[in-house]
């Protein structure tokens, strides 16, 4: 019986060292083998300037191993986030530059690291439709934009002569802007369901947090049909009282609609 179970095992083993041996004289080779880490880089540029992203991202990793240590590899690191960001791939992006930034505090390219990830975040916000629907970082989830706006943020604090500051700062000013007009969006969706107490806290929230941003004109003009709606006459009042001096000129006093239907893209200021 014991001879019979070893006679099967050797019939066998010939057939599985066949397999194995196809499977290796299957596997690739690896072009880059005998390239140095500046072809391979070169290599990388030229995919990414083609827009091959998918492969560009592969070459900027084996630089990263193959040059390991130098400045070279912090490259391919910073260009292969870089690639994921124009690929669309977000959170592959943010964790290369998080890892950047964890191993290699000081380098000379943090400030563009800040930039990069101040970016990701900021482009995440307008999502794959909005150019059909017309939507604006205002009218989207908030998060990644306060992200966007925190990375940009310690870029101008710890950076403030770097090159990429001043776009930073641009963009900041147009982060705080969309988080406001985010609030009165919301507040002028509750006014248009009847929801006036909802309007009247979201409008307050924005008017209390947000100074000098051009979507107070509509939160007080929220505010105040919120409150007349309610029968609350003085408040309603009051607050046109504050809308007229703030904004004298305001179309609202007039009582008119102002659309945004017809304003373009944010991006055509960049």
């Amino acid at each position: 019986m014991l001879r019979a179970k070893l006679s099967a095992v050797a019939r066998v083993m010939p057939i599985l060292g066949l397999a194995v041996l196809a499977g290796c004289s299957s596997t690739p080779d690896d072009p880059t083998a005998n390239w140095s880490p500046n072809r391979i880089y070169s290599e990388a540029r030229d995919e990414v300037s083609a827009g091959s992203y998918d492969k560009a991202i592969p070459l900027f990793e084996r630089l990263e191993g193959r040059a390991a240590g130098t400045p070279l590899a912090q490259q391919a690191q910073l260009e292969k986030a870089h690639a994921h960001h124009k690929a669309g791939e977000q959170a592959q992006a943010l964790a290369t530059l998080d890892r950047f930034m964890k191993l290699h505090p000081a380098s000379p390219a943090i400030d563009y690291a800040l930039y990069l990830k101040g970016l990701v975040n900021f482009n995440d916000n307008l999502g794959l439709f909005s150019f059909i629907s017309r939507q604006d970082l205002s009218e989207r989830d908030q998060k990644a934009a306060k992200e966007s706006f925190e990375a940009f943020k310690e870029l101008a604090t710890r950076f403030p002569d770097s090159r990429y500051t001043p776009d930073a700062r641009a963009r900041m000013t147009y982060i705080v802007n969309s988080l406001a007009q985010y609030e009165v969006h919301v507040a002028r969706y509750y006014y248009r369901r009847g929801a006036y107490v909802a309007a009247i806290n979201r409008t307050q929230s924005a008017l209390a947090e947000y100074q000098d941003v051009p979507a107070l004109e509509e939160a007080l003009a929220i505010l105040q049909r919120s409150y007349r709606a309610l029968g609350m006459t003085q408040l309603a009042a009051d607050t046109r009282r504050v809308l007229e001096k703030t904004y004298p000129g305001s179309a609202y006093l007039r009582g008119e609609e102002v659309s945004r239907a017809g304003q373009g893209p944010w991006w055509k200021l960049w």
